[in-house]
């Protein structure tokens, strides 16, 4: 396997005071793509607290984005700019 494996802890940030996962980083942990995560969730917001996700800001992703530059590099996966990033509560 040729995967670079990461720790889930380096993988929560800290936003507007709260501990949270990006859509992207949650997706590729239960193994689907983060249309079919936000779709699902999406689909089922009924079983989820109203505070349990919220749309980053294009600035807000941009910093965080720039925090873990490097890492993209790396793994060579970015998300457009024009795509609303969704992050989850921990």
């Amino acid at each position: 396997m040729n995967e670079l494996t990461i720790p889930i802890h380096h993988k929560i940030y800290t936003l507007r005071g709260k501990q949270i996962m990006l859509d992207e980083d949650l997706a590729a942990l239960y193994q689907v793509t983060t249309k079919r995560l936000n779709e699902q969730v999406k689909r089922n917001s009924e079983r989820f607290p109203e505070d349990f996700m919220f749309q980053l800001t294009e600035k807000e992703y941009k910093n965080l984005r720039s925090q873990f530059a490097t890492l993209d590099m790396l793994v060579n996966e970015t998300k457009k700019t024009d795509e609303k990033v969704m992050g989850f509560i921990k």
